[in-house]
C-alpha cells in the first residue's frame, strides 16, 4: 500500500463493536489493509491526527485492532497540576511519579524488593552505560533488562544523549551520531539515532527516549538552535528505526535551551541554569505540550523542584540526587537534608522520618486526586521553610500555578509582582498558557 488516501486520516466508520474480525464487510479496507500487513508505526504516524480527534470509541476500536503500549488517563487536577493514571506493558503508574536512577540495571543499595515496598513505579537504565556493560545483545539473549534485573514494574530507558554534556570530553557530534570513547577501555562507539533506537528495543524498557543532541542550559548562541533542530532531524531517524512499538513507547525530547522562542518541550534543563529561568521553562512546555500525553522533566529530584513542576502542570521525573545523596550519608527528610554522618547522630535513636511511610510522588497523587493540592503544597512550604524564607523564584512558580502561598512566606514575599521587567513567557496561543 503506498500510501493512504487523504479522506481515510478522518474516517469515522470503524464498526460500533471492538471486535473486528478479518473478511468483516463494515471495516474499511484500508484498516484491514494495515492491520494485515504495513508496520504498525505507518499506522500511528498516518493516523496520529484521527487517534486524538475523534471520539473515546473511536480510540477504543481502534486500539482494539492495534493494542498500544501506553495509556493516560487523568484523574484529577488543580489548575495546571494533574493526577493520572498511566497504564504501560509492565505496570500501572500513578502521577506524578518520580524514577530513581538504576544506570546498569540496579539501584545501589537496594533490591528490587526493598524498591516495590517504598513504592517505586519506574526506574531509569542508562543506554550507553548498559550497551558498554553487559552489553544490550546479551541483555536481550537473557530475557531484556527486566528478567536481567528481576524487576517486575515499569522501565524507562535514556537515549544515551545526556553522555553528550557528562562525558563531553569524549564525545565528539556530528550530523550522523556520536562518538563516545570508553571510559572503560577507551574504545570508540558510534551512537546514531538508529543504533540508540536498536539497543533500547533490545533493552526492552516500557518507555524508551529518542536520541537528542544535548547542550548545557548555560550554553548560549547559534548552537542551542543548532542543537534543537539536529534533534528534530533526529526523531525522524528514530521513529523509523523503532521495532516494537506495541510493547514499548518512544518519548520524544527537544531542546532549545532557556531560549523561549525555540523551547517547546522540556528536555536538557537542570544543568545549571537559575531557578528563575528553570521554572519559567517548565510553566511554558506545559502549556504547550499535548494535554492527553505525560509530561516529562528529565533530571528533576529535588523535593522542592518536584512539587513546584507538578503545580505547574507537569508528570514525571527522574535524577541520581536521592540515591547518590543517600550513599553519602544525607537523608531527604520534610524538613530538607538530614546529615546522618554527623556525631550527633551515632547515639540517636530515632527514625529518620517518623511522620511519613511512603514517597513524595505518592502524596501529590492523592491530593489532586481529593482536591486538597494547595493544602499540601502549603503543608509542604512550611515544613521546608518554618521561618517562612520561600524563595522567590517558587513564590513567582506558584503564582502562575494559582496556589495562595502567602501565609506560608513573611513580609507578603509571595505578593511581590513576578515579571521583574520581562514577561513569564513568550505567548503561546494555547488554552491554560502563562498569563502575561
Amino acid at each position: 500500500m503506498g500510501g493512504t488516501p487523504d479522506s481515510a486520516r478522518n474516517r469515522r466508520d470503524l464498526p460500533q463493536s471492538a471486535g473486528i474480525k478479518d473478511g468483516d464487510s463494515s471495516v474499511p479496507v484500508w484498516v484491514v489493509e494495515y492491520r494485515n500487513g504495513a508496520p504498525l508505526r505507518q499506522f500511528i504516524a498516518d493516523f496520529s491526527a484521527a487517534w486524538w480527534s475523534t471520539d473515546c470509541s473511536f480510540n477504543l476500536r481502534v486500539e482494539a485492532l492495534f493494542p498500544m503500549a501506553l495509556r493516560f488517563e487523568i484523574l484529577g487536577r488543580f489548575n495546571r497540576a494533574r493526577a493520572a493514571r498511566l497504564t504501560l506493558p509492565h505496570f500501572t503508574c500513578q502521577t506524578p511519579l518520580f524514577m530513581p536512577v538504576g544506570t546498569q540495571g540496579t539501584i545501589k543499595g537496594l533490591t528490587t524488593d526493598q524498591l516495590e515496598e517504598i513504592g517505586c513505579q519506574i526506574i531509569l537504565g542508562n543506554t550507553y552505560h548498559l550497551e558498554l556493560r553487559p552489553g544490550s545483545r546479551l541483555i536481550d539473549e537473557l530475557g531484556g533488562l527486566h528478567k536481567f534485573m528481576n524487576w517486575k514494574r515499569a522501565l524507562l530507558t535514556d537515549s544515551g544523549g545526556f553522555q553528550m554534556v557528562s562525558l563531553l570530553h569524549l564525545a565528539d557530534i556530528t550530523e550522523e551520531g556520536v562518538t563516545f570513547q570508553s571510559p572503560v577501555d577507551g574504545k570508540t562507539m558510534l551512537l546514531t539515532p538508529e543504533e540508540s533506537i536498536h539497543i533500547q528495543n533490545n533493552i526492552g524498557a516500557d518507555i524508551i527516549m529518542a536520541l537528542d543532541d544535548v547542550v548545557k542550559t548555560t550554553i548560549t548562541g547559534p548552537r542551542i538552535e543548532e542543537a534543537m533542530y539536529r534533534t528534530l532531524r533526529w526523531i525522524d531517524r528514530c521513529i523509523a528505526a523503532h521495532k516494537k512499538p506495541d510493547v514499548q513507547n518512544l518519548f520524544g525530547i527537544v531542546q532549545g535551551g532557556l531560549d523561549p522562542v525555540l523551547r517547546y518541550a522540556i528536555g536538557g534543563l537542570s544543568g545549571g541554569e537559575d531557578k528563575e529561568s528553570f521554572w519559567r521553562v517548565v510553566a511554558q512546555c506545559t502549556a504547550g505540550l499535548p494535554e492527553n500525553k505525560p509530561r516529562y522533566v528529565m533530571g528533576v529530584g529535588y523535593p522542592l523542584d518536584i512539587v513546584v513542576c507538578s503545580a505547574l502542570g507537569a508528570d514525571m521525573y527522574d535524577c541520581v540526587y536521592p540515591t547518590r545523596t543517600a550513599r553519602f550519608g544525607t537523608a531527604l527528610v520534610p524538613e530538607g537534608v538530614l546529615k546522618l554522618k554527623q556525631n550527633a547522630m551515632a547515639t540517636d535513636e530515632r527514625p529518620i522520618d517518623p511522620t511519613c511511610s511512603c514517597m513524595l510522588s505518592r502524596d501529590l497523587h492523592t491530593s489532586i486526586v481529593e482536591g486538597r493540592f494547595p493544602e499540601f503544597v502549603r503543608r509542604f512550604l512550611r515544613t521546608q521553610f518554618p521561618k517562612g524564607d520561600v524563595p522567590k523564584w517558587v513564590c513567582n512558580a506558584m503564582e502562575v500555578a494559582g496556589i495562595d502561598i502567602s501565609e506560608c512566606c513573611t513580609s507578603n514575599k509571595c505578593l511581590v509582582p513576578s515579571t521583574e521587567g520581562q514577561p513569564l513567557y513568550v505567548p503561546v496561543d494555547v488554552k491554560g498558557g502563562v498569563p502575561n
